[in-house]
Formats: structure tokens, C-alpha cells, sequence
């Protein structure tokens, strides 16, 4: 006997929290939406490197060295591997060590690539505004996860609220059965039916009030707040019945999250083919650079002492403009358009797939809506029937003019009605709530609550 209030004053410690609020502390707090927020930097922080990519190079070299310089005539591929020598050709071959040293200072600009630059940039936005979609998708599947467990959590209160009252009648029931079996009036047996009803009953409240418990967990789980704070606001069901044109809302498809998101993918895809045409064209190079050199061999080929050759004895510059271009880049772009292309054609087909599955689902709501409000229409006939029936039952019964039998089944029948007409609150708002996620309407019905 003491359990029961117990639970139903841990119900009650703390206020009841609103959709609006258990909302709000999804969109701050949720670790999934900090983590996207953290992606969304990345992307930001790569299309800033992506946007330097026009800035030259400047190179500074300087070496000092200590080797011998023999030179034969006849050309050859360096590969970056052959050190190089430059002296004139020998009689015989020098073992004598000279020292040299040489400082550069070369500069390697890609000034022109005939849009390349503005591509690569177009496509590091694009990928910034995919990843923002992306998050605002996420938001999105939230806050819908947020309000089916909400309403979920509403059902599940209701629903103890019924084990709680029939809790309440098959103690009366008890009770009236001890006094009669005293009085001679019943059996005794009737006594053990209504106690192993009554245990029956506490065992179902225990189990609903320990879901009740996992949807908290579950909800605590992307708001942060302590599970046991979550007390749903018992009004909101009352609220949504109470307006009749509350399902009355257009679709919105310009700002819908997950359209917005394929919308931002097949952008992004086109943005590539565009790059991929591009960054194969001609490069137009501003190559500089400026050095100076030195060496303990003097110009008429006479090797003197190793401390000659460290410092500049002779100064250059070179200045050019050119272009280059790969011939067979051609092929290479041909077939990695062909690929992207494929890519784009799948993002626009996915876009289509999401835009027609959107399409369903509102048709869906809608039949949903319409099956719950004749439902809402009919459920009080049962409600009152059955409450009239076990009324008159109970009364019977306690006049002997009953038996246990029948007013088990007229409670059952009771307990049935109260269960159908809390699933019916619960259809009405989870299909109002859908409605209004389908078609990114869930702002118009928060306006409806306080």
C-alpha cells in the first residue's frame, strides 16, 4: 500500500516542463547538434585554405659547399638527383676540393587559370552550406525525436493515471467484498479473485511507471535535463483537441530542413563538374627568382684556398611569364566530368525520392488527422457507457443482486474505455505533431501552447 504514493509523489516533485522548453534545450544542448556545429568550423576552416591557394610561392635556398668540379660534355635528365657541377670540360680528372656557396630567391606564382580559383572557391562554399543543411537536418530529426518521446511520455502518464484508478476501484471492491463476506452476504471466495485482481493491477502500474522511467532516460538523453524533471505538461493534448483548425496548415517546402539539404548535396555536385571543367585548363606562370653565387676557383680554372669560395661574387636575376598545358589532360577530364556527372545525376534523383517520399507522408498525416478525429468523436460514448455500466454493477453488487463475474467484466470493460481514450488523445497529437514535421510546421503548433 505504500508504494503506490510513493510513486505518485516522485511524479510530482517537480513541475511540468513544456514542449517549448524541452525544445529549446535540444537545440542548445543536444551532443549530437554540438558535434555537427563543430563540422560546420571545418568546412569553414578549409574553404579559407582553399582561398589562399592563389598566394605565390616564395622560396629562400642557401647553401655552402666543399667538392670537387669535373664536367664532360652531353646532355642529361637531371630527375632532381644529379648534383650539378658547372665548370668547363678538363684535360683530366680534378681531385682537388673548391668551395662554393649560392643564395636563391625564387618566386612561383600561378596568376591565371582561366577560373580554376573561382571554382575550387564556389565548391568550398558549397560544402560549407551542405554541412549547414546537414545540420539543420539533424536539428530537425531531433527535435521530431524529442516530440514523439514527449507525447510518448504523456501517454505513458495517462496510462498510469488509469493503473492508478484501477488500482483505487478493485480496492473498493475489496473492500466492499470483505464487509459483505463478513456479513455472510459472499462467498469467501470472491475475496481471493478481488486481491489477485488488486496484486494484478499494482504489477501493471509498476511496469508502465518503469517505461514511463526509460522515456525520461531517453530524453534526458538529448536535453540534458535530469530525468526525473521531465514532468510533461498534462495540458497539452486538451489544448491540441481544443482547436479545431490546428491540423489547418499549408506545407512548406521552401524552408523544409531535409529538402534544403538534398537541395544543398545536387548544388554542391553541380559546383564540382564545374570544377572539373575548369581545373584542367591552361596555366598561365609568373616565375622570378634572383641569386647570387661563389667559389674558390677563380675564372683561368685555378683552384685557391677553401676560404675564397663563402660569399656572393656573382649576381643574377631571371624574370618570366609562360603557360602550360597538359595535352592529355583532356582525356583525364573527359572521364572524371563523366564520373561527377553520374554523381550529380544520383543527388538529383535522391532530391526527387526525398520530395515525393515528403509528398506521401503529408498524404499519410492526413488520412492519420482524419481517422483520429473520428476517433476523438466516438471514444466518449464508449467512456460514458462503460462508466455507467460499472456504476450499476457495483452497485448490484453490493445489494447481492450481482456476482463478482460480472462486475470484473464491467470494470475491465472500464478499464478498456479509459485506455481507449487516452490511445485516442495520444493519436490526435501524435497525428497533428506529424503532420506538422512532415510539412515543417511544428512552430505554427508550439504557437498553440502556452
Amino acid at each position: 500500500m505504500l508504494l503506490l504514493p510513493a510513486l505518485a509523489a516522485d511524479a510530482q516533485q517537480s513541475p511540468p516542463v513544456t514542449l517549448k522548453d524541452l525544445l529549446n534545450r535540444v537545440d542548445q544542448r543536444a551532443p549530437q547538434l554540438l558535434t555537427d556545429s563543430a563540422a560546420i568550423l571545418i568546412r569553414k576552416a578549409q574553404a579559407k585554405e582553399v582561398y589562399n591557394q592563389w598566394v605565390p610561392n616564395l622560396w629562400l635556398n642557401y647553401q655552402a659547399d666543399i667538392g670537387t668540379s669535373n664536367n664532360v660534355v652531353g646532355p642529361y635528365f637531371g630527375f632532381g638527383l644529379v648534383p650539378s657541377s658547372t665548370s668547363g670540360v678538363h684535360n683530366s680528372n680534378v681531385t682537388t676540393a673548391a668551395s662554393t656557396n649560392l643564395g636563391i630567391a625564387e618566386l612561383d606564382w600561378e596568376v591565371y587559370n582561366f577560373g580554376a580559383y573561382k571554382a575550387a572557391n564556389k565548391v568550398a562554399t558549397s560544402d560549407i552550406n551542405v554541412e549547414q543543411n546537414q545540420f539543420a537536418e539533424s536539428k530537425y530529426d531531433l527535435r521530431a525525436y524529442t516530440i514523439s518521446n514527449y507525447l510518448q511520455l504523456l501517454r505513458l502518464q495517462d496510462f498510469t493515471g488509469i493503473q492508478y484508478r484501477n488500482i483505487q476501484r478493485t480496492q473498493e471492491i475489496l473492500r466492499s467484498i470483505r464487509s459483505l463476506a463478513t456479513a455472510g452476504v459472499k462467498a469467501g471466495v470472491d475475496t481471493s479473485l478481488a486481491e489477485a485482481e488488486l496484486s494484478k493491477a499494482r504489477l501493471n502500474y509498476i511496469e508502465v511507471n518503469n517505461q514511463l522511467k526509460h522515456v525520461q532516460l531517453q530524453l534526458s538523453a538529448v536535453t540534458g535535463v535530469p530525468y526525473q524533471s521531465i514532468v510533461p505538461d498534462s495540458t497539452v493534448e486538451v489544448a491540441l483537441i481544443n482547436q479545431p483548425a490546428a491540423y489547418l496548415f499549408p506545407m512548406d517546402t521552401v524552408n523544409h530542413p531535409l529538402i534544403n539539404y538534398y537541395k544543398s548535396v545536387y548544388q554542391n555536385s553541380l559546383q564540382r563538374e564545374d570544377l572539373v571543367k575548369k581545373q584542367y585548363n591552361p596555366k598561365i606562370l609568373l616565375e622570378a627568382a634572383t641569386w647570387g653565387r661563389g667559389s674558390s676557383i677563380s675564372p683561368n680554372d685555378q683552384y685557391n684556398s677553401l676560404s675564397t669560395g663563402y660569399g656572393f661574387q656573382r649576381g643574377d636575376y631571371l624574370v618570366g611569364l609562360g603557360i602550360s598545358y597538359n595535352l592529355f589532360d583532356l582525356r583525364r577530364r573527359q572521364l572524371k566530368l563523366r564520373t561527377q556527372r553520374a554523381n550529380t545525376d544520383y543527388d538529383v534523383k535522391k532530391l526527387q525520392e526525398q520530395q515525393e517520399l515528403l509528398s506521401i507522408s503529408a498524404n499519410q498525416a492526413d488520412v492519420e488527422m482524419q481517422t483520429a478525429l473520428d476517433r476523438l468523436k466516438e471514444i466518449p460514448n464508449q467512456l460514458n457507457a462503460a462508466t455507467a455500466g460499472y456504476q450499476q454493477q457495483l452497485s448490484l453488487y453490493r445489494n447481492g443482486l450481482s456476482n463478482i463475474i460480472d462486475l470484473d467484466a464491467a470494470l475491465n470493460i472500464l478499464y478498456r474505455a479509459e485506455t481507449d481514450y487516452m490511445q485516442a488523445k495520444y493519436d490526435y497529437a501524435n497525428a497533428l505533431f506529424q503532420k506538422a514535421i512532415t510539412e515543417n510546421q511544428v512552430n505554427s503548433i508550439l504557437k498553440l501552447l502556452k
